[in-house]
């Protein structure tokens, strides 16, 4: 049996997944693995398979930094191995 938090997260990041490459859905999918409050304060944009993020300031560009190695993992969960394989902050 898988615990409901573990099975509703694969399901979530299959129909993440399944739908059309975007600007939305790469949005979408930052603010579910980053939470509310990182992702109010940035922005994203992948270009071929780098995920471009920029903050409202330096503060909040250290605190991607030092997550960094946690976020991506969670971010190509949701949008595919091959899709983002690096994170540059601006």
């Amino acid at each position: 049996m898988l615990p409901i938090q573990r099975f509703s997260s694969a399901v979530l990041a299959d129909i993440v997944r399944r739908q059309p490459a975007s600007p939305a859905r790469t949005s979408f999918a930052w603010q579910l693995a980053v939470g509310p409050a990182l992702a109010r304060v940035t922005t994203v944009s992948l270009t071929e398979t780098t995920l471009y993020v920029r903050a409202a300031d330096a503060r909040w560009l250290g605190e991607i930094e030092r997550a960094r190695a946690t976020i991506l993992p969670k971010v190509q969960a949701l949008l595919g191995n091959d899709t983002v394989t690096k994170i540059t902050t601006r």
